[in-house]
């Protein structure tokens, strides 16, 4: 960094002193026709006039720079288009069909780069916090969603697409992953850190046990008072899961020992848990770029979320399968790539963490916020998911419970990950939603 600071130093003064130096021989040079004052101020003027021409050049020649390393990096960012196309459908045309599918295409990539800014950021604030900004902004595009949808009052397709944000990370992005590394490194079976999976399983296994009551109250009809309990138990339960959530982050932070580590086939750690790597832009402008790309996913979240309804109708496809399979592959897209590449580099504990850590964010802070929030602006979203739901969710936890029980990954489980999240999204294909069709008759 100093090298580089000194050397903008000096492209940025040779220009003044070549100035200087021109300016002293026009004197020398003029001296006799004109006056010193008048062609010391004019060649001043001069100067000023060169180094303000540098510095616009030099600041543009940054933001294109900027530009150009957020956007024209990967092939994924084809798919930016899509975002403008999706606005200029809706105010034109009212195939919301096609908003909806432009909408989601849009996303996607805004949702990888978000991903990767948040990468850039994490070389300027070290790995624990920078791990803690990957999770967080990593869920920012759920968490837009569900507030744009919550202010719309459609609180099933919150709740849906938080469960399908949870099923994806553990079941399509880990399974992923873990087929990935497997087919990689299918010489050896790959380790990981039992103790760090386990905490991770435990929370989820709360997260749980929080939206299993409120459901069991709902269907037994067991309830203290008939529409009140409920909706109390949820947002008693959902503060007890951000403490919960807090005092965890905290145990991360000030404990270095449960990050996520490399291991070799002994068990022992393997070294950093990150390759020696350099930042592609600035701390400035990673900073810069998160409040972009969290603004512009913001915009088009309101055009999917306004265009879902009418998408499942043109489409003939249940909301649900839309809510809860559709959705959230479109924001796990940075989640899935990174944990497939560090996988396949045999780092599978940075894979874990990052599949399970998003699932346990959600789980335990993006879903009992939403209903935190909504008791705030009066909308009154609770933790019962409905039987069905819920109990895709438990027995989600526990598959990938067993599966990480040994420390241990193969293709095998990955596989067995992914067909599990088939029969899944199966499941929802043909489940229908007996609330959501009570609210909404004419959308089954």
């Amino acid at each position: 960094m100093g090298n580089s600071n000194s050397l903008r130093i000096v492209g940025f003064n040779s220009p003044i002193e070549k100035g200087a130096s021109e300016g002293k021989s026009m004197i020398e040079l003029h001296d006799d026709s004109r006056s010193v004052p008048v062609s010391t101020t004019r060649n001043l003027a001069t100067l000023k006039g060169g180094s303000e021409n540098f510095g616009t050049n030099c600041v543009w020649r940054i933001v294109l720079a900027s530009i150009k390393t957020a956007f024209f990096s990967d092939k994924i960012n084809l798919l930016l288009p899509c975002g403008p196309l999706a606005m200029l459908v809706d105010q034109l045309t009212n195939r919301q069909g096609w908003v909806f599918i432009l909408s989601l295409l849009g996303i996607i990539p805004l949702a990888e780069r978000l991903g990767w800014a948040t990468e850039q950021m994490a070389f300027y604030t070290g790995p624990t916090v920078g791990g803690l900004l990957n999770a967080t902004f990593g869920n920012a595009t759920e968490l837009i969603i569900s507030m744009h949808a919550m202010k719309q009052g459609m609180i099933r397709l919150v709740q849906q697409s938080l469960l399908g944000s949870i099923l994806s990370n553990l079941l399509l992005v880990l399974g992923c992953a873990l087929f990935s590394g497997g087919i990689a490194n299918h010489n050896r079976e790959q380790m990981f850190n039992r103790s760090n999976a386990g905490m991770s399983v435990g929370l989820l296994l709360m997260a749980v046990m929080g939206l299993l009551f409120p459901a069991v109250l709902h269907v037994t009809q067991t309830e203290l008072h008939i529409g009140t309990s409920e909706l109390a138990l949820s947002r008693f339960t959902s503060c007890l899961m951000l403490v919960a959530y807090g005092i965890y982050i905290f145990f991360q932070l000030t404990n270095q020992k449960l990050e996520y580590m490399p291991t070799k086939e002994d068990g022992s750690p393997s070294g950093s848990p990150v390759e020696e790597e350099s930042a592609d832009v600035s701390k400035w402008e990673s900073i810069i770029w998160l409040g972009l790309l969290t603004l512009f996913i913001s915009v088009l979240s309101e055009y999917l979320v306004n265009a879902i309804e009418g998408a499942a109708s043109a489409m003939g496809v249940p909301v649900a399968f839309i809510s809860v399979i559709l959705l959230p592959i479109v924001g796990n897209a940075a989640e899935h790539a990174s944990a497939i590449m560090f996988a396949v580099k045999d780092k599978l504990d940075i894979s874990l963490g990052v599949a399970i850590g998003s699932s346990t964010q959600i789980s335990m802070f993006v879903t009992p916020l939403c209903v935190v929030v909504g008791w705030i602006i009066g909308r009154p979203m609770d933790l019962d998911f409905q039987l069905f739901e819920t109990a895709t969710l438990f027995m989600t936890v526990l598959v990938v419970a067993f599966i990480l029980q040994e420390g241990t990954s193969n293709y095998f489980k990955g596989l067995m990950l992914l067909f599990c999240y088939m029969i899944v999204a199966a499941s929802f294909f043909v489940h229908i939603d007996p609330e959501y069709t009570q609210e909404n008759p004419e959308n089954p």
